[in-house]
């Protein structure tokens, strides 16, 4: 059975994790990383639970308004960082200059974009572009604009569209003048679309993407089957020795990343939180508690109850590592990849694990995640706190480690059994010989 699926799933998992476009949004996700953390960190601080016994109503509103800037500047925009990010790497992947790929998918963007929005009295304020096209609302526009914009530039670059300088001239300007054809051509390309979309359709192309496209996938990802589909096939590939993450991240990413907007966005405005899957909800209530798969429970586990010397080595070398999440000493260690002892296990801790912090938050015994970008690496227990604002998310990564515990104990403890076996017939044929 496991050599059918691993013919079937390595393939495909290849093709996958090589795809240009899939490692390209990838990287861009990447490139605003640390500013998603800068913003997360003073949406935390802004929002602690215990400001108000501290400070005056004022101070805190005072503080709230001084630091929001913060979280807009950054997590706010993120859909910009993103293009950029998707035409810089697109034509780093194609040989041909990235910065100029980045800053032509970022123009193509915001010509796409609206410069109005409605004031309350119902009239139109033009040259003001709705902070919401930038964020959330805008991803997927923003991530097929870069694409396109990407495929357009590099194209006309590859077939030497181009205007070339004498030698002597400076690096930088030959640069500049070589982008001025292709960059002309991809803008007037997306100019035409928007001026077709808006004076024949009556619309602009933010709104249609978002109601056709945008708002039901991402209405999709956040339910709980989905949800469970993609822990199922990261365990699997896992098992099978490849990167799940890597590989279903690339997929769900977007989606994940939007919903966390949303999340953010309503946070900050203190409105109800729309949703309770988002990239906070998989990383830290699944990945952040001792890595993929939640072994850090399994570690204890080896360390506390398990007798196998192999066992407990592999414990040791797993337990630094995985309080801050990483656990390849473990996958490989134990091991876990193609042992058939302890794939149910792998499989299922995580997907019970991820439906029942699903039920918690729905029926609101702990809150929703709120948006803010955690670091994989934050230990379990503060990151529970940081990702929901409550200790109550604290909790809940404990009694979810303790879930992992009691699921995974039988078969470590057969696991045990097994290696205990062994070392001793090993220790015996030692000594006989």
């Amino acid at each position: 059975m496991f050599e059918k699926l691993s013919q079937f799933l390595i393939p495909l998992a290849g093709k996958l994790n090589n795809n240009r476009y899939l490692a390209v949004l990838r990287d861009a996700f990447m490139l605003a990383f640390p500013l998603t953390i800068f913003g997360s960190i003073f949406v935390v601080i802004t929002n602690l639970p215990f400001l108000n016994k501290l400070l005056s109503d004022d101070s805190v509103m005072t503080l709230q308004s001084s630091f929001a800037i913060a979280s807009q500047a950054t997590m706010g925009i993120l859909s910009v960082f993103v293009v950029f990010g998707i035409g810089y790497y697109l034509s780093k992947s194609y040989d041909v200059e990235a910065v100029f790929g980045g800053v032509i998918a970022l123009a193509s963007f915001l010509i796409l974009t609206p410069f109005a929005i409605e004031a309350e009295s119902g009239e139109m304020i033009a040259n003001v572009i709705p902070l919401d096209r930038l964020g959330a609302k805008g991803m997927f526009l923003g991530m097929i604009t870069a694409f396109i914009a990407g495929e357009i530039y590099r194209k006309i670059v590859q077939r030497d569209i181009t205007i070339k300088m004498p030698a002597g001239v400076p690096p930088a300007v030959a640069k500049s003048f070589a982008a001025l054809l292709p960059a002309l051509i991809t803008l007037t390309v997306f100019l035409a679309v928007n001026v077709i979309v808006t004076l024949g359709f009556n619309t602009n192309l933010h709104d249609f993407i978002y109601d056709v496209i945008q708002a039901p996938l991402v209405g999709l990802g956040s339910g709980i089957i989905p949800t469970l589909i993609a822990v199922f096939f990261i365990q699997v590939l896992w098992f099978f020795g490849l990167h799940g993450q890597i590989i279903i991240n690339s997929v769900m990413d977007p989606i994940w990343a939007t919903l966390a907007l949303e999340n953010l966005e309503a946070f900050s405005e203190k409105a109800e939180l729309p949703n309770i899957v988002s990239k906070p909800f998989i990383e830290v209530f699944t990945v952040g508690m001792g890595g993929t798969g939640m072994t850090l429970a399994v570690v204890i586990a080896i360390l506390w109850f398990m007798k196998s010397k192999q066992m407990k080595q592999v414990g040791k070398l797993g337990v630094g590592p995985g309080i801050f999440n990483v656990n390849e000493p473990i996958i490989f260690g134990l091991p876990i990849v193609m042992n058939p002892i302890v794939v149910i296990p792998w499989i299922i801790a995580p997907m019970v694990v991820t439906g029942f912090t699903y039920f918690t938050m729905a029926t609101g015994i702990v809150p929703r995640p709120t948006g803010v970008t955690v670091p994989w690496t934050v230990p379990i227990g503060i990151s529970g706190y940081l990702a929901t604002n409550s200790f109550r998310g604290s909790l809940l990564q404990i009694v979810n480690l303790l879930i992992v515990f009691v699921i995974w104990f039988p078969f470590l403890k057969a696991l045990d059994k097994t290696n205990v076996k062994k070392e001793r017939e090993a220790e015996n044929q030692n000594k006989a010989s």
